[in-house]
Order: structure tokens, then C-alpha cells, then sequence
């Protein structure tokens, strides 16, 4: 069966359709986000992290000063296994 158009009846009805979103939510969106004004990102407080950079410029130094050698070893052989042993 034929159309005037030539084009098979009912063939966009057996086709699926490629999105399963709603134009209409799509089209929502899009509004909401052109029309909002961009959300305004809450500022640090400065001496926080001024105290929170300190802490972690000499966390790590601290902790190697902290640990023996012999438990440094083991971190170490534990990392390469984690790292190596993958493949």
C-alpha cells in the first residue's frame, strides 16, 4: 500500500524511534538553562586555605620522617604490586 506521496502506509508507525526523551523535557531544559543566570560559586574563606595548604605541604614529610624504614619497605613492595601485578 502507497500514500499519495508514494511512501509505504504505516511504515513511520513499525519504525522505533531513536530517542526515548521527551522534545518536549529536552526543550525545558534548554530554556531553564538560557534563561537562569549562572549560580554563583560560594567563595572560599582564604585563611582556611591558607591553614589547609600548610597542613598538607608538610603532611607527607612528617609522615615519612615518622615511619621506620622497615615499614617504608612494606608500602613500597605494596605499591609495586598494586602497580605491576595489574597486567
Amino acid at each position: 500500500m502507497t500514500c499519495a506521496d508514494g511512501v509505504l502506509a504505516g511504515y513511520n508507525d513499525r519504525m522505533p524511534r531513536r530517542s526515548s526523551k521527551d522534545p518536549n523535557l529536552i526543550a525545558a531544559g534548554i530554556l531553564k538553562a538560557v534563561t537562569e543566570e549562572a549560580e554563583a560559586q560560594p567563595t572560599k574563606n582564604p585563611a582556611a586555605v591558607a591553614l589547609g595548604r600548610l597542613g598538607g605541604l608538610k603532611g607527607g614529610k612528617a609522615r615519612a620522617d615518622s615511619l621506620t624504614a622497615k615499614k617504608r619497605s612494606e608500602i613500597a613492595k605494596k605499591a609495586a604490586a598494586a602497580r605491576w601485578g595489574k597486567r
